[in-house]
């Protein structure tokens, strides 16, 4: 699941928690709807407008027009039938549910988790325009309440800032006390040029080709139309003679960040948010991520966090060197940092806080 599924997934919880009934309409079947039954929430599944980038090429236009109309009578039935108290839309890729439920007379709240500064004014100013529809707007990070805000100042006015919760172990493992053979260096996400794990490899092989073994593993799969990417990755891994485990796709990160020594998030691109990196502080590893967008905001401020310039190898293995070289000192911050992380990011801080303002 994605870093806004999951996000849906706890504030279902929080709700759940908090006595009332949550009914999910999803697009379609998959982890997330498992997940929020597991948790108690009702699922449906109905037809949907989500805004994908291929709807708006000519070739998508036939589908564009069949999904709005269709997810238009879809949710206008399911709000007639349910009759919430409030409809809490948690992307901004949904975007009939706030105009539906404005039209139903019902209450709702936006929850932005996507920002792209770096994108078109215009383009931005489009997405964000039908959450005006909402009585309230919540968005994931600073980040994200300045990119709203200029693309469209009157939505941002209204926004508040409501940080990721993010779960993890009661008790993860330490990490080594010292570093005997390889450095063990963990990617967590999609394998796609905006993510950047070519990048995780081209700083190990700058390491290997200074001496020091690095063994890389890449938790994560491409999207359908991507498999290019990969075998790009993998014939780079070769032509370096680096050690590249190409783990796939799991949903459970937690034993793969055990067996890591440094965490690396070297995003290219805007992020609204860094859930990956909270969760390598989470799990007491020392953090390499972009100092850029919501990564900022995700890893800043911690002692076993550092941050570099997106887009550079370069950078990224003289952090590596630098962690492994100061090993002892870095390890001993790592339980301070999760106890920051932990204060910030708790998944109960998190669930009251969605529940108070939609509830509220």
């Amino acid at each position: 699941m994605f870093g806004s599924d999951r996000m849906l997934l706890e504030s279902a919880i929080g709700l759940v928690e908090a006595g009332a009934r949550v009914v999910v309409a999803l697009p379609s079947r998959g982890l997330l709807d498992g997940e929020l039954r597991s948790a108690g929430a009702e699922v449906v599944i109905i037809p949907m407008l989500v805004l994908r980038k291929v709807l708006l090429t000519p070739r998508g236009l036939p589908q564009l027009f069949r999904d709005t109309f269709r997810g238009l009578g879809a949710a206008w039935r399911l709000i007639g039938k349910v009759r919430p108290d409030v409809v809490y839309v948690s992307t901004i890729i949904i975007p009939q549910w706030p105009l539906v439920a404005r039209l139903r007379r019902t209450r709702s709240v936006s929850h932005v988790h996507e920002a792209e500064a770096s994108g078109s004014r215009l383009v931005n100013s489009i997405l964000y325009s039908p959450h005006l529809a909402s009585e309230r707007t919540l968005v994931n990070s600073r980040f994200s309440l300045d990119t709203l805000r200029a693309a469209l100042p009157a939505l941002a006015r209204r926004a508040s800032v409501v940080y990721n919760g993010v779960a993890s172990p009661s008790q993860p493992a330490a990490p080594r006390p010292r570093i005997e053979g390889a450095l063990r260096v963990l990617y967590v996400g999609r394998l796609s040029p905006r993510k950047g794990p070519d990048l995780v490899i081209e700083a190990a092989s700058r390491l290997s080709a200074a001496g020091r073994a690095v063994d890389v593993t890449l938790l994560g799969a491409v999207f359908d139309g991507y498999e290019w990417f990969e075998r790009d990755l993998r014939e780079q891994a070769d032509a370096a003679a680096i050690t590249v485990d190409f783990a796939g796709f799991h949903s459970d990160i937690w034993p793969f960040l055990t067996e890591a020594d440094v965490l690396i998030v070297p995003s290219r691109v805007d992020e609204p948010f860094g859930n990956t990196a909270v969760e390598g502080i989470l799990a007491l590893r020392p953090v390499i991520a972009s100092d850029s967008s919501g990564l900022r905001e995700a890893a800043g401020g911690y002692e076993t966090a550092r941050l570099v310039p997106a887009g550079d190898p370069a950078a990224i293995a003289t952090a590596l060197t630098d962690i492994d070289t100061r090993w002892s000192e870095v390890v001993s911050t790592v339980a301070e940092s999760r106890a920051e992380a932990l204060r910030r990011h708790a998944p109960a801080v998190y669930r009251a806080t969605i529940t108070e303002h939609v509830l509220g």
